[in-house]
């Protein structure tokens, strides 16, 4: 999705638990060294659940001015009820919002004022009100200071402790600030795309209410202490915007209504208990997104017969449905059946235009048959895959499988360089981006890009010394 620049360089996982590794791969430990998993659940990618968020922010993106093909939104997995943006052109939503929100409405309302976050600049602004609050906390130090080599200890303590009250109040106050114009801002785009402000109001009291019965009365709140205005006067502030607007009473749209349920349905599983599972999601639950959520939740009690009856009941309902093929394919490969899971994720791959993430699972499934006949397909599947969407480390792995099964490792080494980089283990990726340099034919595609990778990973290594 994004190019060049990896959001959080964490682990991609697909919505998939880690798989064990074949013969080939077993061949490759001297040069594919193991992932770091302190990082390892940064970011959860799902090809379904992406597709849902682009057709879900596409019109608010446009809204906002900006270029749907250079804006992304992202989940993470933290069971936190936040979004956010972190510098670039992304949006990050937590798993945790997805599944406290009860629509996709409601989840456009706070991509909108994100948005309007990305507009604003603020990531990178929000640098100019820590840099004025550090000036007031550095001058009260300084005072404090010269009081107490004045013999005031009493005094120089109220002097630095007023000092870093004054400096919090400034950045508190900068910050409201911000999100004050986010909401104004994604009220605006809402407008613009013609999507009702229904869902926003509702989340905002559905955060207000949450407040509530954690005990924090907005009465008892000083609004002065926080980096956020208070819930009820947002809700209060936006409801007079968003009532005033033609789209208020639109109703939102049925189908991708009905896809947010799939998708959330389909991430509860699968981060959720199976026994949370099965009871938010009961047998007598026949929906397509009960049977998701079940599938999910049978595949991690390794009930391979419960799960592949859920998924076979989807398909019956949609027999050409890309993401129930993906979901057989997954559920075969991961129970040991690589071979039976190659004709479902061989049909999503072609009903989906070899979607990268699918079609890495077909290509993480071909290797799998540890039949060297497979070797070629997988091959191409996988670079095709690894060339729109460079940020797939699994992609790279079993691309690196394949290389070394095919004998050839200096590729492998590139494979291993680009995973390695993205997992932020540069002198490893220097490592592999010498080596492959070293050994392929200079001025090739490969060769130019083991030394871009190279050079990043010394650039790093410097920084990382110089930050020591």
């Amino acid at each position: 999705m994004n190019s060049l620049q990896p959001r959080f360089r964490a682990r991609a996982l697909g919505w998939r638990p880690m798989r064990k590794l074949s013969r080939f791969a077993l061949a490759l430990s001297a040069i594919l060294l193991p992932i770091q998993t302190a990082a390892a659940q940064s970011i959860l990618r799902d090809a379904e659940t992406e597709a849902l968020f682009h057709d879900m922010a596409s019109s608010l993106v446009s809204a906002a001015g900006l270029d749907p093909k250079n804006v992304d939104v992202a989940l993470v997995g933290d069971s936190e009820i936040n979004a956010f943006v972190a510098g670039g052109q992304v949006v990050y939503i937590n798993s945790g919002l997805i599944n406290a929100a009860d629509s996709a409405n409601q989840v456009q309302g706070v991509i909108a004022h994100e948005l309007g976050h990305i507009t604003g600049g603020h990531a990178i602004s929000g640098d100019q009100g820590a840099k004025a609050a550090n000036g007031i906390s550095l001058l009260s130090l300084l005072l404090g200071v010269a009081a107490a080599a004045a013999g005031g200890g009493d005094a120089a303590m109220g002097i630095m402790m007023a000092g870093q009250q004054a400096a919090l109040g400034k950045y508190l106050a900068f910050s409201r600030g911000q999100e004050s114009q986010a909401d104004a801002a994604g009220s605006t785009y809402l407008s613009k795309a013609g999507i009702s402000g229904r869902g926003s109001i509702e989340f905002f009291k559905k955060l207000a209410n949450q407040a509530y019965r954690m005990g924090y009365a907005q009465s008892d709140m000083n609004p002065y202490m926080s980096t956020h205005p208070l819930e009820g006067d947002r809700i209060s502030y936006l409801q007079d915007a968003y009532e005033k607007d033609p789209a208020w009473n639109k109703p939102s749209d049925p189908a991708l209504e009905a896809r947010f349920r799939r998708a959330r349905a389909k991430l509860y599983g699968y981060l959720a208990d199976p026994k949370d599972t099965l009871k938010a999601y009961p047998e007598t639950d026949k929906s397509v997104p009960a049977r998701y959520a079940r599938a999910y939740a049978w595949h991690k009690e390794a009930l391979l017969d419960k799960a592949m009856a859920e998924a076979d009941a989807l398909l019956a309902t949609a027999p050409n449905d890309p993401y129930f093929l993906e979901l057989k394919g997954q559920i075969l490969l991961e129970a040991g059946k690589p071979v039976e899971a190659l004709a479902p994720l061989r049909h999503a791959t072609e009903l989906t235009s070899n979607q990268p993430l699918i079609a890495t699972t077909f290509g993480h499934a071909l290797v799998a048959t540890e039949d060297p006949a497979m070797l070629a397909e997988a091959q191409r599947v996988l670079k095709a895959a690894v060339a729109r969407d460079r940020e797939n480390p699994d992609a790279w792995y079993q691309l690196g499988v394949v290389y070394a099964a095919n004998g050839d490792t200096p590729r492998a080494q590139l494979a291993s360089a680009e995973q390695q980089a993205m997992f932020l283990q540069f002198p490893a990726a220097l490592r592999n981006a010498e080596a492959a340099e070293a050994a392929l034919p200079k001025g090739s595609p490969d060769w130019i890009r083991a030394q871009d990778i190279a050079m990043q990973a010394r650039a790093e290594i410097e920084r990382a010394k110089k930050r020591k």
